[in-house]
């Protein structure tokens, strides 16, 4: 027998396929569109989503036999504002310039329809190691569509992966550049995320019979 259940497996894995917050729920699309022209920066927009998630999961479960349930959105809006500030002092201290480039985007972690939707259907009806689980499947799901996205987006807008060129020097007609390549600069455009997304769609639901027959 593993570390976790069968169960608690299901709670990491169903986010990351099967039940995808970006590609199935078809949540958390703004930042998916906005940051991903960078590998970076959906790296670490995933991992601060990953952070408040988990951890803002397991505030919410061990608080949801106290909260009123009145004020019950107004203690989570809390909850996820602390984990975000925390997370935005973190990347201006060590990572200034790439608290920069994300800019707004982190404090509009706040208002992802991710984190408040797993801490009202999830956290507020489960235990803390449960929802921990859970916050972390959601956050990986929606990690990977992230970085899946900045690695084509950087790539073939910039011909970089994490400021490094990788497909040669295109001033001075390295690599590629030297048969004629030349980056699409509609691949760092916002709306070329939204194609890079849907193709992922397409991609999974074409690999799932079941996603196209629930649609």
């Amino acid at each position: 027998m593993g570390i976790l259940s069968k169960k608690d497996a299901a709670l990491i894995k169903d986010p990351l396929f099967d039940n995808n917050p970006i590609t199935i729920q078809v949540l958390g699309i703004c930042s998916a569109l906005a940051i991903t022209a960078e590998l970076k920066a959906s790296i670490v927009m995933a991992l601060s989503v990953l952070f408040v998630l988990g951890v803002g999961n397991v505030v919410i479960s061990l608080m949801r036999n106290i909260i009123p349930s009145k004020i019950r959105i107004i203690v989570q809006l809390i909850v996820v504002a602390s984990l975000v500030i925390i997370v935005d002092l973190v990347l201006k201290a060590f990572a200034y310039e790439l608290s920069k480039t994300l800019s707004v985007f982190v404090g509009l972690i706040i208002t992802n329809c991710i984190i408040m939707g797993r801490f009202e259907a999830f956290a507020l009806g489960n235990g803390p190691w449960k929802s921990f689980l859970d916050g972390v499947g959601n956050a990986l799901g929606y990690g990977v569509i992230l970085v899946i996205v900045g690695f084509f987006r950087e790539l073939l807008g910039s011909g970089t992966l994490l400021g490094f060129k990788v497909l040669g020097d295109p001033i001075e007609k390295t690599g590629l550049y030297a048969i004629g390549y030349e980056n699409n600069g509609f691949m760092l455009l916002s709306p070329m995320a939204l194609i890079v997304v849907g193709i992922i769609i397409w991609v999974q639901r074409s690999k799932n019979k079941t996603l196209i027959e629930e649609a």
